[in-house]
């Protein structure tokens, strides 16, 4: 049976707010977050909720720390609705991971402070601390760009940018964005810090929304370019984006690079996918393939400017 989303909150404010059934059953006294907290007889234990908030400021956690680490015990709590989390295990605490990372696609960093919300929660508060959490699928962690840009394409950006205006103007410039951003920033998607990089060279219909959308630049347009280049310039062989990164890493081994040094900046699990096709002979160089300090000397001696003096040797 589903709940609705109404329905669903109150149910876990309710779980929230219920006393810890373990604690009433322990008389006067209960132990949270290392301290003795004695209550009269007949007092009631104190609610889930507020134990949860005085483990968070007895430890001085931030606020901004404690309503994340509420929403999302209360989002634990909710997604094992009706059950207490007391007699929950990794098990239950693996499958809730899991499902932030399936089915509500959220960010890896997100996922982690859920992750700390829950052990949190079972160390301070229920003094039932985890063992190892196994079979958790884990949140994909994006590629970062880098930070320095080049001039071509900081001019490229520009005129993207342009194009992005351009697009508000008419009423369009929306773009759709990954996974559970939507919800999370509803009126992100007419943001430039969204936009496509390369973007497509026209606007396309979402079926699922059925708004007009600029996506990026679909691979074939690069891919016919490139045959094109191919064509003008003679070239017999067969030419691909994938050629690129054969030439890439060949040119690097020949440098004398280090073959483990190629592996990563390619992102190869395995060595032997490093080595270009027919590239055996990069790394089978033997004494050819080394350079003596002493050449290095030579050529720094060599490339001295005849206007600069050396340092003259004391007597």
């Amino acid at each position: 049976m589903r709940l609705s989303a109404k329905t669903a909150v109150l149910v876990a404010t309710r779980l929230l707010a219920l006393a810890d059934t373990s604690a009433q059953q322990k008389g006067a006294t209960s132990l949270i977050r290392g301290r003795q907290r004695c209550r009269g007889p007949g007092q009631p234990a104190p609610r889930l909720y507020d134990r949860v908030v005085e483990a968070l400021r007895t430890l001085h956690y931030s606020r901004r720390t404690e309503q994340a680490y509420i929403h999302w015990i209360r989002r634990f709590i909710l997604f094992h609705a009706p059950s207490h989390p007391r007699p929950l295990t990794e098990g239950d605490v693996s499958r809730f991971l899991t499902h932030l990372a399936v089915s509500a696609k959220v960010a890896a960093s997100t996922q982690n402070q859920a992750l700390a919300a829950l052990l949190f929660l079972h160390d301070h508060v229920l003094e039932q601390p985890l063992n190892r959490i196994e079979g958790v699928v884990r949140a994909c962690k994006p590629k970062r760009l880098p930070a320095v840009l080049h001039q071509p394409l900081q001019q490229h950006l520009r005129r993207v940018r342009e194009q992005h205006e351009a697009d508000l103007k008419r009423g369009l410039g929306q773009v759709p964005l990954p996974d559970a951003l939507v919800r999370k920033y509803p009126n992100a998607d007419r943001k430039w810090g969204w936009q496509w990089v390369f973007p497509a060279s026209s606007h396309c219909p979402d079926r699922s929304t059925g708004l007009r959308h600029r996506h990026h630049l679909h691979e074939t347009v690069i891919q016919r370019a490139i045959h094109g280049a191919a064509l003008r310039a003679g070239l017999a062989k067969r030419v691909t984006t994938h050629t690129f990164r054969h030439s890439f890493a060949t040119h690097l081994l020949e440098d004398g690079y280090d073959i483990r040094t190629v592996q990563e900046l390619l992102g190869h699990k395995d060595v032997e996918t490093t080595i270009p096709p027919g590239g055996t002979h990069v790394l089978n160089r033997g004494g050819r393939g080394v350079q003596s300090p002493l050449d290095r000397l030579r050529k720094g001696i060599a490339g001295e400017r005849p206007g600069i003096m050396r340092a003259e040797r004391s007597a």
